[in-house]
């Protein structure tokens, strides 16, 4: 009997189907669906045809900025698209119009949307498959008005703890929105800090201020909206703003120090990202980034040394390139007493100057072209030394010391000028007190 009436239903149901495939209704209905579709798409490409970022496809390395506005460009026809669709169904409604098969055409538009968004603006591997396995069927049940009935479901399932009460569907909203916002976040941030480090009228430094306000006032804002979505009332937080304060005045003190000291160095400019600097513990490197918490020094050898905000400010700094990159170096060598000190030193200078990353030049200052002087009177020799000032440190890809030094054993060599090493002369005053017979066989 059971199996009569649902084949009698099922029967019904595909008579039902059938008449709506051939009524008028359907052919009108798909008519518009197809007008729809070829407007928006012409409408759509009229758009993006004067604007140079939503026209051309991104190329590898193109601004942040070039790649969003393309990627919204292209979920420009899908959005026309759904809002004419929706558009039509209200009004079909108005009319006392069976719009069916546009209803099921703008769920199907926005499931499609939301897929190309995905595809478009999450990089993110990990978190596109769980937007596409976990956020569009949530869409799809919504769009299809079964969503109440499940999250109805999912508050009944509820576990007390103690006087708090924890509801199944309260934890799946704080995990899914929650996920949401932290890429929301992350993404942003990003997108956020790339415009204002791109900015030209700005300054290093003024960048970098920027940078990091917009980075905390934006995870401040995702926070508090987290709270809200978790449903934690705002006005509650007051203690906990004051347990918070007594937190980073005594155990996050290093914390709050450090992020400080990192907005006092940015805006009183002592230190901009691209410096050479020394540190009081002997650590070298070039200035990448700088963080909340610390900087980022990058040595010459490849290492990257994360270091504190704070100890820019309590210890001594040496900034060999603040002002500008022009540095002065020293190279030591001896010669022989019996040298002819001014002709050899007229030589070494020409020499020195022939290098290329050393500054000569006739247009050059005196006193930044090369000079060579006298140090000292050895035990072996006559101690010289040559200054020179370069563009730049002399470290890494731009070490010029080893290259100089060459430069000057050849000079030498070639000039047949000695260069001196010790000589040790041994004599016997008394060959008897030491014990030493001469014996003549």
């Amino acid at each position: 009997m059971n199996v009569e009436n649902l084949t009698i239903h099922l029967e019904e149901k595909l008579a039902l189907i059938k008449a709506s495939v051939m009524s008028d209704s359907f052919l009108i209905q798909l008519l518009t669906i197809a007008v729809i579709y070829c407007v928006a798409f012409v409408f759509a490409r009229q758009v993006k045809k004067p604007f140079k970022f939503t026209r051309e496809v991104p190329t590898q390395g193109a601004h942040t900025l070039h790649s969003f506005m393309y990627n919204l460009g292209e979920a420009l026809f899908p959005l026309i698209t759904i809002s004419m669709l929706k558009l039509t169904t209200v009004l079909g409604a108005q009319f006392q119009f069976d719009a069916w098969l546009l209803e099921i055409a703008v769920v199907v538009a926005l499931m499609l949307f939301v897929n190309s968004l995905v595809h478009g603006f999450i990089e993110n591997k990990t978190f596109a498959s769980f937007v596409q396995w976990v956020g569009l069927p949530i869409l799809f049940l919504h769009l299809v008005g079964v969503l109440p009935l499940i999250t109805s479901a999912l508050s009944t399932i509820v576990v007390s703890i103690g006087n708090i009460e924890v509801s199944a569907y309260g934890v799946t909203r704080v995990l899914l929105f929650g996920a949401l916002l932290f890429w929301l976040g992350r993404s942003s941030n990003a997108i956020g800090q790339d415009i204002i480090r791109n900015h030209k009228s700005l300054d290093v430094s003024t960048k970098e201020v920027f940078s990091k306000l917009f980075e905390v006032a934006l995870f401040c804002v995702v926070f508090l909206l987290l709270l809200n979505v978790m449903g934690i009332n705002l006005t509650a937080l007051a203690v906990f703003g004051g347990a918070v304060g007594v937190g980073l005045g005594l155990g996050l003190q290093s914390i709050a120090s450090n992020f400080i000291s990192g907005i006092i160095i940015l805006l009183d400019k002592s230190l901009t990202v691209g410096d050479y600097v020394e540190l009081e513990d002997g650590q070298k490197g070039i200035v990448r980034e700088f963080k909340m918490r610390y900087a980022v020094l990058e040595t010459y050898d490849g290492k990257d040394v994360l270091v504190p905000n704070e100890k820019f400010i309590n210890a001594v700094l040496i900034n060999w390139t603040h002002k500008n990159q022009k540095q002065r170096y020293r190279i030591d060598f001896s010669v022989a007493y019996k040298t002819d000190i001014r002709a050899m030193v007229e030589i070494v200078k020409e020499a020195v100057a022939a290098h290329p990353q050393v500054i000569s030049g006739d247009d050059i200052p005196f006193e930044e072209l090369p000079d060579c002087e006298i140090d000292s009177f050895g035990d072996s020799g006559v101690n010289m030394f040559v200054e020179f000032w370069m563009e730049g440190v002399d470290d890494g890809k731009n070490r010029v010391g080893g290259d100089l030094l060459l430069i000057v054993f050849e000079t030498l060599r070639e000039h047949d000028i000695e260069i001196p090493f010790p000589q040790r002369e041994v004599r016997v005053i008394n060959e008897q007190s030491i014990g030493i017979r001469n014996t003549t066989p």
